[in-house]
């Protein structure tokens, strides 16, 4: 049984033993992974997200004037370590919502620094609203409130760091603006 199984299996089709067949097939699927979560990483560096004209010469060089791009200790945070999850599932799930910024881009809806404005509120709401929800994750992978020592900082902070983790703030709550300019009709409602 086991025999006639092993023949049928690398006996030859017209062409080709099913063996071969199914091997060639793996290899095609490791080689397309493997492409795909090349691509995915790709898609994550500074160089691609600064790549389109809009983000080159609208929101990157907002980013280049804050803290998370120069400053004293030399980190640098980039753009998918604010705006894209570490773990694969949520990675993907945010590429996936990613290409609706390319359909706007493709769209010519953003195109302009003046359409960029006119939507800047919309778009950093939608941001703000997925740090909120996922209680700002990307920004603890960096920032932790356990992790502060809230006597080393700064008047302000050491009070509002502790009053803040009493209450299950999390770090968008309050930090809108951090890393790219307020829209100019957004009002702080605190």
């Amino acid at each position: 049984m086991i025999r006639r199984l092993w023949k049928w299996f690398w006996s030859p089709t017209s062409r080709f033993g099913w063996g071969a067949i199914l091997m060639a097939g793996g290899v095609g699927g490791v080689v397309a992974w493997g492409g795909f979560n090349t691509f995915m990483e790709y898609s994550n560096t500074l160089e691609f997200c600064v790549s389109c004209h809009e983000m080159e010469q609208m929101v990157y060089q907002e980013y280049k004037k804050t803290v998370h791009y120069k400053n004293r200790t030399g980190i640098r945070v980039t753009c998918s370590d604010c705006h894209v999850p570490k773990e694969w599932t949520a990675k993907l799930v945010r590429k996936v919502r990613a290409s609706n910024e390319l359909i706007h881009k493709v769209m010519g809806t953003i195109d302009t620094p003046e359409k960029f404005e006119a939507r800047r509120l919309e778009m950093a709401e939608h941001v703000w609203e997925s740090m909120e929800d996922n209680g700002s994750r990307e920004c603890r992978n960096c920032h932790n409130f356990e992790a502060m020592d809230f006597k080393k900082q700064h008047r302000r902070p050491q009070r509002k760091h502790p009053r803040a983790m009493e209450q299950g703030k999390t770090c968008i709550n309050c930090h809108k603006g951090i890393a790219h300019s307020l829209p100019e009709d957004w009002e702080d409602d605190e």
